[in-house]
């Protein structure tokens, strides 16, 4: 009988943020799957919860689907994680998950903390609709032009990056946007120095140029309002 794929979620900064039930999935589980083992290893630590691990990141993520693949057929229980919040989101993951699907093996969400819901609910704007953008092109001139290709949206978006592009791509969101559409920045969320920024792409643009801010973040843009006139 084949074993379970268990998808935890683990803290985005704050380590309180840890659900009961991830921690006893992790406990039970024969396997722990991280995305880095040093990250892997200091949540285990941190919990006190010593299993084995092996990991899956985007430089073995096809062979190592394989091999757990083999070990959830041999009936092992896995638990993947990634080094913060929910697998797969925004994370190695799909290929393994696809592969489990496919093959007939039992996949379990342990949801938990994440950085998209606290900042879309902290941002003010409307989210009964919005658009997960994701990830834009790191090269300027395709970044620019995706931001482009947004402004006619009318759905809140989501965009995310790595901390060292938090300048850039808010200089691309001035350029773009300019001051016509509101803006929210969620800054280190769970962390001691958890910010969040409301203001238009310049203003915004201007803050964290001027104290050179680096972390993770999420940015928030309202969607475009519709026209009184039709």
């Amino acid at each position: 009988m084949a074993g379970t794929l268990h998808l935890v979620a683990t803290p985005i900064g704050n380590f309180d943020d840890m659900t009961f039930r991830a921690l006893s999935t992790l406990k039970s589980a024969d396997l722990v799957i991280c995305e880095e083992r040093r990250e892997g290893e200091r949540l285990l630590r941190h919990f006190g919860i010593a299993r084995p691990l092996e990991t899956l990141n985007e430089h073995n993520e096809a062979a190592a689907s394989h091999n757990i693949l083999n070990h959830l057929r041999a009936g092992k229980n896995v638990a993947l994680i990634s080094d913060c919040g929910t697998p797969v989101f925004s994370d190695p993951g799909q290929v393994l998950v696809e592969k489990a699907i496919a093959a007939g093996v039992r996949v379990v969400p342990v949801p938990g903390a994440s950085s998209l819901m606290p900042a879309l609910t902290v941002s003010g704007f409307s989210i009964d609709q919005f658009l997960y953008y994701g990830w834009l092109s790191p090269k300027k001139e395709r970044r620019r032009a995706e931001l482009r290709q947004l402004q006619q949206e009318r759905r809140t978006i989501v965009l995310m990056d790595t901390p060292y592009r938090l300048v850039q791509l808010l200089r691309d969101c001035a350029e773009v946007f300019g001051t016509s559409r509101r803006m929210c920045l969620a800054f280190n969320l769970t962390l001691p120095d958890e910010e969040v920024l409301y203001g238009t792409g310049v203003s915004l643009h201007a803050a964290c140029s001027a104290r050179e801010m680096k972390g993770e973040y999420v940015i928030v843009i309202e969607g475009r309002m519709r026209d009184p006139r039709g």
